[in-house]
């Protein structure tokens, strides 16, 4: 809206002059009637003048009304103006896919013309950023965090806004990703307030780049060398700053040998974050400059120890790692960051920098320290493996200076202990995932021989009654069969492929419907108490998995109490289980600092004992399958796999820690479970109901089967069950041969029972060959694996699922149930 300069004071008429014109028109008025005496014409001649009167009053008061802007056009050059960033690409398109405006990152990175459509991206990377693209349009805004363009290494985040007049502009945003590098951030920092407080100890610092430019410096150097703290020495040469005289000391090139000599410290800052050695022609140098001159009647030598406090002070201050050695390759002092890097901040340092490393790396780190020490100043660097930390190599700069009395060799190292820590963590990630894979497919192939045992234990009791020799042993092998079926369960659940049944619910129902168990599972001996947070998210989870959850949990913690009272000797202990709810919000998931974890809203339950901890080493192990802290032959090192799998499958986050007592020792272990807060529609009623038992269906009008199994003895119990209950069955081996059956025409099959894994050809990829020749044939699939994930790899109508292992009545059962929805 814009509004125009003329006022309202501008174009009405004054008052007093209105008044005048409206009573010369009364006047004007009674003066026709006079005259004319009809008081008709009077009236039309009023009303004539009246109409005037309020047309020029309407025109004034228009010229005063805003007028809307409808047809200027952005000025795209103030818009690129406001959008220049050197560290991040901006472009802005319209509905018609046309850049209408680009700042200059964006022209730089990827060329003034190219559309962002357009750029190379990689395949991954295009669908996920045409995802985005349509996210954007509809919801507002995306982001993707790493965005791979091809044939470069560069990686870079995008957000993508809707904006503009109408929301007519979708802004895209590429911000580059870089690794942090040692030396980030030192330039301002030099130039700033800490440049000040070490100009004023005497020093002088200088960041350098590998072609010897100057990049920053503190501001008592720039004054030395220009005579001024505002000049900036920014594109100068180092060795221009510098003149040395025949002793090769060291003086300002302004101040000439009237100045005070120098000492000249280069520390190599070619050390990246995660300890590996950057290009040395990539990275900058900084170097230290020192009075070697203090006070009268020292030498140079004696000066240079006068110094080292000084110098010892700017080490503390500065982020990387460094330490200083003497000619006897003793540590003379080292930062704290040093001793962070090396794990040494309670032991502090030891005698001799060979103690810090492996007993393989020792001769070779003390040979480089005592050949800088007391051979010709020079720099260097050496991969060594530290004692505290076997697993990974780091590299160790290494310097020799002079000029500083007792200090011979500077040593430095970056702090990578927070790479190490999210190197650690992918790791356990990725073994707990390629060992879920190994017991996913230990667990599939071993259901198939269950199912086997079982059924044929099946068709074995139909010819025995209770009685017989035979009855109970092979009542004892199907017992012990389906004991094993709830081993690979188990593993299913850990491996993130069992079958789950989720709802909306509240944490706090679920702990309730457990709690009266629980009191009877912990025993006299256990004091157990509950405790929830107020205004908790509800959460979507199986229920009863929840349920496996919560009792695991505590049985584990019910034996680690017991475990820890036996081990103390204790008779009359006593032992506390509490079971906690809490709200976390995505402000306090950031904060915490979980990579792993997305900042999101969790419900979260803790359930805490006071068995005596978990000890260090076992912690990354604790939820891998089939290992256990508890004497042979008494757990199968399944509970917390279990525990995990079921976590993770339902979106949710596991941990495990110890809970610190007074004195620093362990007084037991917490697992706390993250699940995230539900933010779809809530159903009307959350309760849960238990499901009812199957029923068995009424159907016995048999009909005709084609039974898909690769397993012989799978096959063989299923024909005989199917058989057995009055159906027509055809057996094929693989799903070429079920296609061949059915594509065939000879047999008008009512139902196809195939397996899922397959030689060849899968049942999923059978199964959509016959829709194209039967689309209207029903389908029933076994197999092992979850039935949601099997739902989600499989889009086809009038499908069905029995997990296996099986029995003959299930089997019968799913079989007739399938074919009376077909009849319905």
């Amino acid at each position: 809206m814009i509004m125009r300069e003329d006022s309202a004071a501008a174009t009405l008429p004054p008052v007093p002059l209105m008044l005048g014109i409206a009573a010369a028109c009364v006047v004007s008025v009674l003066l026709v009637w006079l005259v004319g005496e009809q008081s008709m014409v009077a009236l039309a001649y009023g009303g004539a003048l009246v109409a005037v009167l309020l047309t020029i009053l309407l025109t004034a008061r228009l010229r005063t009304v805003p007028i809307e802007e409808t047809t200027l056009q952005p000025d795209w050059s103030v818009t690129s103006a406001a959008i220049e960033n050197r560290r991040r690409g901006v472009a802005i398109i319209d509905r018609a896919n046309r850049m209408v405006c680009a700042n200059s990152t964006y022209e730089r990175w990827y060329g003034g013309n190219v559309m962002p459509f357009d750029l190379p991206f990689e395949a991954e990377t295009r669908d996920a950023v045409m995802g985005a693209v349509r996210d954007a349009w509809r919801d507002g805004s995306a982001k993707l965090d790493d965005v791979r363009v091809t044939d470069s290494d560069m990686r870079y985040r995008l957000r993508i806004d809707r904006s503009g007049r109408g929301e007519a502009y979708l802004v895209w945003r590429f911000a580059e990703i870089r690794e942090e590098r040692s030396y980030d951030g030192l330039a301002e920092r030099m130039s700033g307030r800490l440049g000040e407080v070490i100009s004023r100890a005497g020093i002088e610092l200088a960041l350098v780049a590998p072609d010897g430019i100057v990049l920053s410096t503190t501001p008592g150097l720039a004054e030395r060398v220009t005579g001024s703290r505002e000049k900036s020495l920014g594109g100068v040469e180092f060795v221009q700053l510098l003149r040395s005289d025949d002793r090769d000391r060291i003086y300002f090139a302004r101040e000439g040998q009237q100045g005070s000599p120098q000492t000249l410290v280069h520390v190599p800052l070619d050390v990246a974050a995660d300890g590996r050695l950057s290009d040395a022609d990539q990275a900058p140098s900084m170097m230290l400059l020192v009075d070697s001159t203090v006070g009268i009647g020292g030498g140079w030598e004696n000066n240079g120890k006068a110094a080292v406090p000084q110098l010892e002070a700017l080490l503390s201050a500065l982020p990387l790692g460094l330490a200083l050695t003497d000619r006897d390759s003793r540590f003379l002092f080292a930062n704290k960051a040093f001793l962070r890097a090396v794990e040494r901040e309670s032991q502090g340092l030891p005698q001799f920098p060979s103690d810090l490393v492996v007993r393989e790396d020792k001769a070779a780190m003390a040979d480089t320290v005592r050949r800088f020490a007391k051979g010709a100043t020079s720099s260097g660097d050496m991969a060594v493996r530290l004692a505290n930390d076997k697993e990974e190599p780091v590299s160790i700069g290494l310097a020799g200076v002079r000029g500083l009395g007792d200090a011979a060799v500077l040593l430095s190292i970056s702090d990578s202990s927070e790479e190490k820590r999210l190197r650690r963590q992918v790791a356990q990630a990725t073994k707990m995932q390629a060992v879920g894979q190994l017991a996913g497919g230990v667990a599939h192939d071993f259901n198939n021989v269950l199912t086997a045992i079982i059924g044929y234990c099946d068709l074995m009791l139909l010819r025995h009654t209770p009685g017989d020799s035979d009855y109970d042993d092979i009542q004892q092998i199907r017992a012990n069969s389906n004991r094993a079926a709830s081993l690979t369960r188990q593993l299913l659940a850990f491996s993130r492929q069992q079958t789950l049944r989720p709802v909306v619910l509240q944490l706090p129902d679920v702990v309730s419907e457990v709690s009266q168990l629980l009191k009877r599972l912990m025993g006299e001996k256990i004091e157990f108490s509950v405790r929830h947070d107020r205004e908790l998210g509800s959460v979507r989870a199986d229920p009863q998995q929840l349920e496996q959850v919560i009792i695991n949990l505590a049985v584990n913690a019910r034996d680690a109490m017991q475990a820890n009272a036996h081990k103390r000797g204790k008779q009359d202990w006593k032992g506390r289980l509490t079971l906690a709810t809490r709200r976390v919000s995505a402000r306090d998931v950031r904060k915490m600092g979980i990579d792993i974890m997305p900042a999101d809203d969790y419900t979260v339950l803790i359930v805490q004992d006071t068995g005596g901890g978990i000890p260090e080493e076992h912690l990354n192990k604790i939820f891998e399958p089939f290992f256990t802290t508890k004497e042979q032959g008494k757990g199968t090192g399944l509970g917390l796999s279990t525990v995990y799998g079921i976590v993770k499958q339902s979106n949710g986050f596991i941990f495990a820690d110890n809970v610190q007592g007074p004195d620093g020792a362990p007084i037991g272990a917490r697992f706390t479970m993250y699940l995230p807060v539900h933010k779809g529609e809530m159903p009307a009623d959350m309760t849960t109901e238990e499901p009812e038992e199957p029923k068995a269906t009424e159907w016995s009008a048999g009909g005709k089967l084609l039974l898909v199994e690769d397993e012989d003895m799978v096959r063989a119990v299923a024909e005989r069950a199917l058989v057995r209950a009055g159906y027509t069955v055809t057996t094929v081996t693989d799903g070429e041969e079920g296609l061949a059956e059915v594509a065939n025409g000879s047999t008008e099959f009512d139902l196809i029972v195939s397996d899922v894994v397959m030689p060849v050809m899968d049942g999923p990829a059978m199964a959509r060959a016959i829709r194209r020749v039967k689309p209207d044939i029903p389908i029933l699939f076994m197999s092992g694996y979850a039935e949601e994930q099997l739902r989600n790899d499989i889009d086809i109508d009038n499908m069905h699922f029995i997990p296996k292992p099986f029995s003959v009545q299930q089997i019968n059962s799913k079989v007739a149930e399938v074919l009376s929805e077909q009849r319905d």
